[in-house]
């Protein structure tokens, strides 16, 4: 499936720190968050645009934070195998552009 994000440009260093940070605690402070609840399409854009290289992972999230969309399954595979890699902090915002597509491919069904 495609996930379209239909913000226009990426979210800034700040608004990408502020809003991981505000989604990880939403979510922690409830039994069953909603898969619904996560971050807005800039941030997504940000997160992707952060971590966007030329690795075989790299280069789905460039690709979409370049086009804005990208195949659900090669993005969440592209997330995951970034965390990896990532310090805390990236780890925590791969996690959320994680929940972002969950929360996209939702949406759709």
């Amino acid at each position: 499936m495609i996930v379209s994000c239909r913000a226009t440009a990426p979210a800034t260093d700040v608004q990408v720190a502020v809003s991981v940070a505000d989604v990880l605690d939403r979510r922690g402070a409830l039994k069953h968050p909603p898969v619904t609840l996560a971050v807005p399409d800039g941030v997504a854009l940000a997160i992707a645009g952060l971590f966007r290289s030329e690795t075989p992972s790299g280069r789905v999230l460039g690709q979409f934070y370049r086009t804005g969309s990208a195949d659900s399954v090669a993005l969440l595979d592209a997330a995951r195998l970034e965390q990896g890699y990532a310090s805390p902090e990236g780890h925590a915002a791969l996690h959320c552009l994680i929940g972002w597509v969950r929360s996209r491919t939702r949406r759709s069904e």
